[in-house]
């Protein structure tokens, strides 16, 4: 399997993908965003379908359209009473123009599948290496305000009291998984984005307390998924986001499971 190149790129590109995820998944649940991580899944699509019919990469598509409205979008769902709302304007809006651009590049199926569920095996080592730095600089960002973002994604109320900014921290941590839509959105496409944004995530912290050990087992999670997706991708010739979102519910699953249990 690895004297392929496309699969060496393929793990190489998952595995940064599930760090990322992790990480980010974990103030992504905490601070309530799922919502927000699936609206930013449909404006990635049409940022994808965009490039497109540019001519530019995907990635540079879900770049632009995500980075550039992920603070707007946050600002106009922060109220609960309209978020629904909000969601299902923007998220229309985007699928449409997602189809629109599509159709205007005149491109076959399988560019809007590709979009849409991924193509990790298609992935070149050009690509492998815009991961790899997209990738080392959301992680290296959170490294540098872990102890604020922690702070305000677990403890909002103490922030405030402490002189923490709220809208600073939002604005970056928006911006940050604007950048770990697009991409996460390599390996299992813009519709299926959030499983690896907020089930690795969810499932850690039945598992486990504290913030550093919770990323540590969403990357784990993460890990798992994409690896064994992989894998079984390449034995059975189906779908890798397939056997991702699958196996991630499992743990999910799991974690339900293991909950109760203790719980008993």
């Amino acid at each position: 399997m690895f004297t392929l190149s496309f699969m060496r790129h393929a793990f190489v590109a998952s595995t940064m993908i599930a760090m990322v995820s992790g990480v980010i998944g974990v103030f992504v649940v905490a601070r309530n965003m799922s919502f927000l991580t699936h609206t930013l899944s449909e404006i990635g699509f049409a940022g994808a379908a965009f490039a497109t019919f540019a001519g530019w990469s995907p990635l540079s598509g879900m770049l632009l359209f995500t980075m550039l409205s992920s603070v707007l979008v946050g600002q106009f769902s922060s109220d609960e009473s309209r978020r629904e709302s909000v969601i299902s304007a923007v998220s229309a809006l985007f699928i449409g123009l997602g189809i629109l651009f599509l159709s205007l590049s005149n491109q076959s199926a399988s560019s809007a599948t590709s979009i849409l569920f991924g193509s990790v095996v298609g992935i070149s080592l050009a690509e492998v290496h815009q991961l790899i730095i997209l990738s080392l600089i959301v992680l290296g960002i959170v490294m540098l305000i872990y102890r604020w973002l922690k702070f305000d994604s677990f403890d909002a109320i103490g922030a405030r009291v402490n002189g923490v900014s709220a809208t600073a921290i939002s604005i970056i941590f928006l911006l940050l998984l604007a950048l770990s839509v697009s991409v996460a959105a390599q390996i299992v496409g813009s519709l299926l984005i959030f499983i690896l944004l907020t089930l690795p995530a969810a499932s850690a912290k039945y598992f486990t307390h504290g913030v550093a050990k919770m990323m540590l087992v969403a990357v784990l999670f993460a890990l798992i998924g994409t690896w064994l997706g992989l894998y079984l991708g390449y034995l059975t010739n189906w779908p890798v986001s397939f056997f991702i979102a699958a196996i991630e519910v499992a743990i999910y699953v799991s974690a339900l499971w293991y909950r109760h249990q203790d719980k008993e």
